[in-house]
């Protein structure tokens, strides 16, 4: 991927992403509840900094550089993301947007929250 569609990327306000990821739980069964608490076991957010996130309207970049503690257990998340594996990509920012990414597709599979949120 190219600096310039990164740089897209990490610019896209998190509050117009977060709908389209309930929206895809949603359409599978699951609930807007469960793609929280996949995102907070990600970042470290609370619920309450989660959507004050959203009500800020803060860009990727900043959503996750105001992350409380992203969980050291993220490097567990292996598969591919649009093409590439997510373990294998060098830029952090852009490793955790596709690491949230992954796990709500992983929900949207139907796998267990427990799975998901890499507790074996």
């Amino acid at each position: 991927m190219n600096n310039k569609s990164s740089n897209r990327i990490f610019a896209m306000k998190f509050a117009n992403v977060y709908p389209l990821y309930v929206q895809k739980a949603e359409r599978k069964k699951r609930t807007k509840e469960e793609v929280d608490r996949t995102i907070c076991w990600l970042t470290g957010y609370s619920q309450a900094g989660l959507h004050q996130q959203i009500e800020q309207e803060n860009d990727f970049e900043t959503f996750f550089a105001q992350a409380p503690a992203m969980n050291p257990n993220r490097s567990l998340i292996k598969g591919i993301v649009c093409g590439v594996r997510v373990e294998e990509i060098e830029n952090p920012l852009m490793q955790n947007i596709r690491y949230l990414d992954k796990l709500i597709d992983d929900l949207a599979k139907g796998k267990a929250m427990e799975k998901i949120l890499r507790q074996l």
